[in-house]
């Protein structure tokens, strides 16, 4: 996948699709359903795990921003599909919002619009979440007689703590962009959203522009080093990996080509 190019993807006639703009290494999805408000619903769940898996498959991708088609981010699970789900088919449902989840590359949620249910969970399935000025979190679980799923309660506890995870989901609290930001749920909010996907290509550059390998051992490490206890435990952890990324070339060339920039000032 070049620079650059856009991804439609074979056409169904429905107008579901994963759109993916490879630019400086950054992977931009965006995700399409227009006629449900980009709901995620079997056949776009299943567009984005295709699309995740091509980026993550591309060498030259090292990061990936994850939108959605405006005026919306995503308004949850098609309810159609809901009404008749079983088990296996809602991990079906889930499969998008997990491939990010478990994606070895950084991932960064452009939230442009209302976020509602499962678009919480897509939210909160990237690293880092940035808020436009149209982002709306709506947990709305209780409201439609549905016990939140797809990890979500673990994965808002993680990002909100208790506190916030109950004013969220048991209570109906519901955040715009700036209380979004107020509360760590979004890393930063934008007042235009040019600001916010320039924001998130610009931040997620930064990320792509690490070596991949040292990338993504880093996220795993910090995976594993956020179920731990103890301070030493992640230590050992951590000197091993870096041990390795002292003797690779990729920190011998940027030393040098630092080493160089300071001489010569």
């Amino acid at each position: 996948m070049s620079d650059s190019e856009v991804r439609t993807g074979a056409s169904t006639g429905t107008g579901i699709e994963v759109r993916t703009d490879v630019t400086d290494g950054v992977a931009v999805l965006t995700v399409s359903n227009p006629a449900r408000r980009n709901a995620l619903n079997l056949e776009l769940s299943g567009r984005l795990v295709a699309a995740v898996d091509e980026a993550v498959a591309a060498p030259g991708v090292g990061a990936i921003v994850v939108t959605g088609e405006p005026p919306a981010f995503c308004a949850g699970g098609d309810l159609a599909e809901l009404e008749q789900a079983d088990p296996a088919t809602l991990k079906r449902v889930y499969s998008g919002f997990l491939a990010l989840a478990n994606c070895p590359l950084p991932t960064l949620a452009a939230v442009n619009g209302a976020a509602v249910g499962a678009g919480i969970n897509l939210a909160l399935a990237c690293d880092v979440r940035l808020a436009g000025p149209t982002a709306r979190f709506d947990v709305r679980f209780m409201q439609l007689g549905l016990h939140p799923g797809g990890g979500f309660t673990w994965m808002a506890q993680r990002a909100l703590g208790a506190q916030g995870t109950a004013a969220m989901t048991l209570f109906g609290d519901v955040l715009d962009a700036r209380e979004a930001e107020r509360v760590g749920l979004a890393w930063r909010a934008y007042d235009s959203d040019d600001e916010l996907l320039a924001a998130a290509r610009e931040l997620a550059g930064r990320a792509a522009a690490a070596p991949r390998d040292l990338i993504e051992t880093t996220k795993a490490t910090m995976r594993v080093t956020s179920r731990l206890d103890a301070h030493a435990d992640a230590t050992d952890i951590e000197v091993r990996a870096q041990a390795e990324s002292v003797h690779s070339a990729a920190f011998a060339e940027r030393v040098a080509a630092l080493q160089k920039k300071i001489s010569s000032r």
